[in-house]
């Protein structure tokens, strides 16, 4: 059994598009949507080109998930949670 990390840009609606796209490949067991981080987890027997080519087909910009995503992601929540402060009249973002 193999997992694919994917990163689909996704809106609200999109989610449902996904799943159904994904439900008729054979060979899927789970598929886990993190619609924060834009990342899906597809589990199963399925091949990753065959998994990312079906998601694309449903209209829905994806790539193969990379460390670059983990580090974006990161940087955008922190930026979430902190924002920007100033300091001496200085901003700092």
């Amino acid at each position: 059994m193999e997992s694919v990390e994917l990163k689909v840009e996704m809106v609200g609606i999109h989610e449902k598009r996904l799943r159904k796209c994904l439900s008729k490949l054979k060979g899927i067991e789970k598929v886990e949507v993190d619609a924060n981080n834009q990342k899906v987890v597809v589990t199963g027997y399925a091949h990753r080109n065959k998994v990312l080519k079906a998601v694309r087909r449903g209209g829905l910009k994806a790539d193969f998930w990379s460390a670059q995503n983990e580090l974006l992601t990161a940087y955008a929540s922190a930026s979430a949670t902190y924002g920007s402060f100033r300091f001496n009249n200085f901003g700092f973002s």
